[in-house]
């Protein structure tokens, strides 16, 4: 007897097996469980999808933001403290510079200030009181946006773009939502800046925390230096990187970028490398185009304090290299600019 089909809707499949085809009817059996299967993989894929590419993100180099379809936010703020005078019709750009420490924020924030038209007002939630709260978060932003934040950056009356850098550990993760909502309402542009190389950023670190103590140069400690000799006297240090802990150490510093790209992966960003800055300048130029800026040479004073083979900066260095050998990590070993 010959098998049939019968079709009700597009969601309702009977089959009629032949009685003397057994094989035939559990191939159909076999094929119809196949389809199943294939299609909760898929349900599946789209919930991990977009962890998987962040996570992917978070260790690639981005070789330039997309910037279609997305042109910053134009305000003409009004300000308390003084009046903007001619400049009041001259639009501004909200931008926050999203980051850790030890990875080249100091440096970038001081090439975005030598651009005539920015101010880039420094890190301005390592103040507790400023990030104790909600609302004292909300108060500082306004502040700052509104122009009426001064600081040696400052240029007041026709800044074109004005914002600050905001440390992962300040107040930002915490309160991720409430101020993912404040930026994409009032059209500030996140920079998201890392570092790819955790492993120096980690010498870096535990090198500034020793200083703050030691305080190498005469009795001052300095997180940034504009002279080849007090980059040598700070490098001289070579702090002992803790191997038992180190891949844990690597893995959560990673999972806090994964973090920050996941919670602010709806407001207009762009995200940047450290290593990728310092060997090719047209990031710069990105940085321009993505804040509307007019194009400049941007320059900073600040020299690079730790320079050459990571084996000369660490104390034990055959401990480190001995425990990333052969792991996901083993590329932090190698040179990368």
């Amino acid at each position: 007897m010959a098998e049939y089909i019968c079709v009700f809707d597009k969601d309702t499949l009977i089959i009629k097996p032949p009685k003397k085809s057994p094989l035939f009817s559990r191939t159909i059996a076999l094929w119809f469980a196949m389809m199943c299967g294939v299609y909760i993989y898929g349900s599946c894929l789209k919930h991990v999808g977009t962890f998987t590419k962040l996570r992917f993100h978070s260790i690639q180099i981005i070789e330039k933001p997309s910037l279609e379809g997305q042109i910053p936010t134009l305000h003409y703020p009004k300000p308390e403290s003084f009046s903007r005078g001619e400049c009041a019709s001259n639009p501004v750009r909200f931008f926050a510079i999203l980051s850790m420490q030890r990875s080249g924020s100091g440096w970038f924030e001081t090439l975005l200030n030598s651009h005539i038209n920015v101010s880039s007002n420094g890190e301005i939630f390592a103040v507790i009181d400023r990030r104790k709260n909600v609302s004292n978060i909300m108060q500082t932003l306004e502040n700052v946006y509104n122009l009426d934040w001064f600081t040696s950056a400052s240029k007041n009356e026709c800044s074109a773009a004005v914002g600050f850098k905001w440390m992962l550990n300040q107040g930002l993760m915490e309160h991720h939502r409430e101020i993912v909502e404040y930026f994409n309402h009032r059209g500030v542009s996140a920079i998201f800046l890392f570092r790819r190389n955790l492993l120096r950023r980690m010498v870096s670190v535990l090198a500034n925390s020793y200083d703050r103590y030691a305080k190498l140069l005469n009795g001052t400690h300095k997180s940034h230096v504009h002279s080849e000799q007090e980059a040598a006297a700070l490098s001289s240090y070579k702090p002992i990187i803790n191997s038992t802990s180190l891949i844990s150490d690597l893995k959560e510093a990673e999972m806090a970028v994964v973090r920050a790209l996941e919670y602010f992966n709806s407001t207009r960003h762009m995200v940047l490398y450290y290593e990728d800055l310092v060997t090719n300048r047209t990031k710069l130029k990105d940085v321009q185009e993505f804040l509307g800026l007019p194009q400049m040479e941007l320059t900073s004073g600040q020299v690079k304090i730790h320079k050459g083979s990571l084996s000369d900066l660490v104390n034990n260095w055959d401990d480190v290299n001995k425990t990333l050998n052969g792991t996901k990590y083993e590329r932090f070993l190698h040179a990368d600019y």
